[in-house]
């Protein structure tokens, strides 16, 4: 028997099971691999319900199961727009606290980029660098940033 405090045990949410969250997923996982390509793919894990009625509750987990913050809203699930936005919340939940850093990083003033409507779409956008006077911008919608090329910055320190 667990001790009263134990998390239950999480289980991989198969693929099929939550249609929305998973192609929302596909796209994140784009973004994951175009920025940090030594990491493994984000998926899906579900922990039982903490009553006997109650959802599943769904969170966004590193490759090696480990996840941070709240889980899906199981109503997101009923528009893409909503299911986008809600898992791009908690990829970047999980990876930033996961793994201790920024995430996605704006490759022009190395600040994190954050999820923000556009046009009709999800995008990252970037609040620029205030100090020099540098614009907010989108970068891209989410899941576009493999398309993107890192711009060539000579005056940039190497790092060791």
């Amino acid at each position: 028997m667990p001790a009263p405090f134990d998390l239950p045990e999480p289980r991989l949410v198969l693929p099929g099971e939550h249609p929305a969250w998973d192609g929302a997923l596909a796209l994140l996982n784009r973004d994951l691999a175009a920025t940090l390509p030594e990491q493994g793919p984000l998926r899906l894990l579900a922990l039982p319900p903490f009553g006997a009625d109650g959802p599943e509750l769904v969170h966004v987990a590193l490759d090696n199961g480990e996840w941070h913050g709240n889980a899906l809203w199981p109503e997101s699930a009923e528009h893409p727009a909503a299911a986008l936005a809600n898992v791009a919340d908690a990829a970047q939940e999980t990876v930033t606290e996961r793994l201790w850093q920024a995430w996605p990083l704006c490759p022009v003033h190395d600040l994190g980029m954050h999820p923000r409507e556009a046009d009709g779409r999800l995008a990252w956008w970037c609040a620029g660098d205030r100090r020099r006077r540098g614009p907010a911008h989108i970068r891209a919608a989410v899941g576009e940033l493999d398309t993107l090329l890192r711009p060539h910055r000579p005056n940039r320190k190497r790092r060791r």
